[in-house]
């Protein structure tokens, strides 16, 4: 059942449905249509107009990422055998060998259609038109633990112990830039403009880069690792988005000043009782939503107060994902569950400021 803060529900439950294991990774098509969910056992399905597809039945191996190409043709997951395999509509159409490797993170460049994927320490990108490996890079480092390409398609950001590195993708054999730390980035994300690359870091800090500004911001005081970072779409006043960041079961909403020097502004959110595994912002939007291992998914009204506290999964959430109209909302559970929310459309709607 679900329970609300707020009178009347903003979300209300559309579908539930169950993989056999944890719920690893969840995504949308970017045209909304399809939503892809992983498993720990190894299995891929795709739910369309709640009707659940199985691509790859369970083989005992976990499958721990997944994501669609920006024009939705095609569908790529890595996961614990090695193999990185990628689908066309709902036809195999290459499975690329990396055993014994563990591919846990992959992203797809934004402008075209090129597969980054780690390997350890080192990132391949794989360019699905001519079905050959463009680039090997070394993080050199450490295992890689973020990959993410900024918006242009222009740069791809690598993250893992002792910071960050951002290649520029038309000349990879040029040097890349280094955002250094002395600790681990845990997560990474370039800002929808692409004007700003957050790292949240093993040492309980948030580093900030402003794109083309050698001197990043770096704002501490977080009770335990940094886990998740989310970025808005929607801008502030003063044309910047709204940074969120979790770590254990505890939220900071960092809002930049319009005084550089006096950089961001936090605010603490507290609701959850257990680890947060999950934020993101709905698109063109405020509302903020948060999965964690309390079996709580709630909704934050303009980033600052719950809305709703949405129920629905048997032990706790592992991950969550919006559509891209922000109609549904979907989330994965650690006992398999599938859970589809859509809109309550009488209600209030997205607030933007």
């Amino acid at each position: 059942m679900n329970t609300t803060t707020s009178k009347s529900k903003e979300f209300e439950q559309h579908y539930s449905g169950t993989l056999s294991d944890y719920v690893t990774a969840i995504a949308w098509s970017p045209q909304g249509k399809t939503l892809a969910a992983t498993s720990a056992a190894g299995e891929l399905v795709l739910w369309n107009d709640a009707e659940l597809t199985t691509l790859q039945t369970g083989n005992g191996k976990s499958v721990d990422c997944l994501a669609f190409s920006p024009d939705g043709k095609f569908l790529a997951v890595g996961g614990q055998d090695g193999q990185v395999k990628i689908w066309r509509d709902t036809e195999l159409i290459a499975t690329l060998e990396n055993a014994p490797a563990w591919v846990d993170k992959l992203a797809w460049n934004y402008t075209s259609n090129q597969l980054a994927f780690s390997l350890g320490r080192y990132v391949q990108v794989w360019d699905a038109d001519t079905r050959e490996i463009v680039v090997t890079l070394n993080f050199d480092n450490s295992s890689v633990l973020g990959i993410d390409w900024r918006i242009d398609g222009q740069y791809l950001a690598i993250s893992g112990y002792k910071g960050v590195k951002i290649w520029h993708s038309q000349n990879w054999d040029e040097e890349p830039y280094s955002l250094d730390m002395t600790t681990v980035s845990l997560a990474m994300a370039w800002s929808p403009d692409g004007k700003f690359l957050a790292s949240g870091n093993m040492d309980r800090s948030v580093t900030v880069l402003e794109w083309n500004n050698p001197d990043p911001w770096v704002m501490r005081g977080f009770p335990g690792k940094i886990r998740q970072l989310a970025w808005s779409e929607a801008m502030t006043k003063v044309g910047a988005p709204i940074l969120a960041s979790s770590s254990v079961e505890g939220i900071v909403v960092w809002e930049k000043l319009e005084d550089d020097s006096l950089g961001w502004e936090a605010r603490v959110l507290t609701n959850h009782v257990g680890v947060i595994n999950a934020i993101a912002f709905a698109p063109k939007s405020f509302l903020l939503a948060s999965a964690a291992a309390d079996g709580w998914l709630c909704l934050w009204n303009k980033a600052k107060e719950v809305s709703q506290i949405i129920t629905g999964v048997s032990a706790g959430f592992s991950t969550l994902a919006w559509h891209p109209q922000g109609k549904l909302l979907a989330a994965g559970g650690e006992q398999g569950e599938l859970v589809v929310w859509s809109k309550v459309l009488r209600g209030q709607g997205f607030g933007r400021s």
